[in-house]
């Protein structure tokens, strides 16, 4: 891998793969909200950044996303789901990373691998879902899933060596998660992303379309 793109490389996620790529010597890109304006949410926003790169990039990793938006935390009874806090899940946790996904395709070269992951949550798993709750987040995450599984056969007949890939990358420790922490057991953004690193450097063609966990093992739909 010679080149990443990073969407959201301000976050304790996304900035600790952008080191941990640049320690390897790869030419890192990073963009994020704070440091360049992007609004992923934001189509001519997602247009105007990704049409001033010229790529291309071996990988292109999106690292947005939020489980608390607005104030609204997740829900733990159906009694608590609300419009706006469904709408901005969707339009932040699925839209944003699809207007990416849209876009960062004319990023990935034609003649060799690639990879385009984002980061989704084991919550979003419809078949892993054992304990309910978190409505909004998980239906959002799961909206991903789609996208990406849907993208990734399109991306195929135009990038036969493209990998399309949702990640699951494990509790850590950031802003992110730290109200919702408790017992869990967590790891450090920057063990974070050697794992996801490690899992995206063993992907070929034929994982495209699917969603790995942090230790590459498939997460079920």
């Amino acid at each position: 891998m010679d080149t990443a793109l990073i969407i959201g490389a301000s976050g304790g996620i996304g900035a600790a793969v952008a080191q941990a790529l640049g320690a390897r010597g790869v030419a890192v890109t990073g963009l994020s909200r704070s440091g360049d304006g992007l609004d992923v949410t934001d189509e001519g926003s997602v247009r105007a950044a990704l049409g001033r790169l010229s790529g291309p990039y071996d990988l292109i990793l999106v690292a947005t996303g939020a489980l608390e938006i607005g104030g609204a935390r997740p829900e733990k009874a159906l009694k608590q789901v609300t419009a706006q806090a469904m709408v901005d899940q969707f339009v932040l946790n699925c839209v944003g990373p699809s207007l990416v996904l849209k876009h960062a395709v004319a990023l990935l070269p034609r003649d060799r691998r690639s990879v385009f992951a984002a980061l989704s949550a084991r919550v979003g798993s419809i078949g892993d879902n054992g304990f309910g709750g978190w409505y909004s987040y998980r239906t959002a995450k799961a909206a991903l899933n789609q996208m990406i599984h849907t993208g990734a056969i399109e991306l195929a007949r135009s990038h036969r060596e493209a990998v399309c890939v949702a990640l699951h990358p494990g509790t850590v420790a950031t802003p992110f998660t730290e109200k919702y922490l408790g017992r869990h057991p967590s790891v450090a953004p920057e063990e974070a992303a050697q794992n996801l690193l490690a899992v995206i450097g063993d992907l070929v063609p034929g994982d495209s379309g699917q969603f790995f966990d942090w230790q590459g093992k498939p997460v079920p739909w």
